[in-house]
C-alpha cells in the first residue's frame, strides 16, 4: 500500500514540477529539486502499517465508548478503511492522531443514524459476547452510547480517551468552552443514569 501512496504523491510532484519548469537549461536543477521533492514526500508519511499500529488502540478504545464494545469492531474497521483510502492525501503529518479520530467520530456517527433506521428485533435478542474479566464497565459503556453525539464525544475525548481541551475542540470542530459544555453536561448526565 505505501508503494502505491508514494507513487500517486510522487507523479503528482512530478507533474507539478513539469509544469512550472521553464526553460530547457534549468532542467537539471529541475531535475534534482524534482527528486528533492520526491523523497520529502516519501518520506513525510510513515508507512501505513505503522501508523495503523500506533493509532489502533486509541480509536478501539474510543469507538467502544461511542458505540459499545459489541459494535466497536465494525466501526473500526469502517474507520481504517476510509483512513487508508484517504491516507495518500493526507498533507498534515503531525496531525495524524487527530485525523484518525476525527474519521472515527464521523463513522461512529454514521453507525448511530444507520442503526437508527434499521429494524426493531422482535424476537430474542441476539447473544452477547461475554465481558473481558477483569471489568464490568457494561452499564457505563452503554450510558455513554446513549448520550447526544456531542456530549458523547467530548465526554469521551477527555474522560475516556484522556486529550486536553485544546485537543479534543480540534477534533471536534469547536470552541474549548464548547467541548468543556458538553463535557460538564454528558457527566451531569451519566451522573442520572449510571
Amino acid at each position: 500500500m505505501e508503494d502505491l501512496a508514494g507513487d500517486r504523491a510522487r507523479a503528482g510532484v512530478r507533474a507539478w514540477l513539469d509544469a512550472t519548469s521553464e526553460a530547457a537549461p534549468r532542467r537539471g536543477a529541475a531535475a534534482a529539486l524534482r527528486e528533492a521533492l520526491v523523497e520529502r514526500v516519501r518520506a513525510a508519511l510513515p508507512p501505513f502499517e505503522a501508523f495503523l499500529e500506533a493509532n489502533r488502540t486509541t480509536v478501539f478504545r474510543y469507538l467502544v465508548a461511542a458505540v459499545g464494545r459489541e459494535h466497536a469492531d465494525d466501526v473500526f474497521q469502517e474507520t481504517f478503511l476510509a483512513a487508508l483510502r484517504a491516507y495518500p492525501r493526507c498533507t498534515e503529518v503531525a496531525r495524524l492522531d487527530r485525523w484518525i479520530l476525527r474519521i472515527a467520530s464521523r463513522k461512529a456517527i454514521d453507525h448511530h443514524r444507520r442503526t437508527a433506521r434499521g429494524p426493531i428485533p422482535v424476537a430474542e435478542p441476539p447473544e452477547v459476547p461475554a465481558e473481558p474479566a477483569g471489568r464490568d464497565d457494561g452499564r457505563a459503556v452503554a450510558a455513554v452510547a446513549e448520550l447526544p453525539p456531542r456530549q458523547r464525544d467530548a465526554v469521551t475525548y477527555r474522560h475516556v480517551l484522556g486529550l486536553s481541551v485544546a485537543e479534543a475542540a480540534e477534533l471536534m470542530g469547536c470552541s474549548p468552552q464548547t467541548v468543556r459544555a458538553n463535557a460538564y453536561q454528558g457527566l451531569k448526565s451519566l451522573k442520572g443514569r449510571v
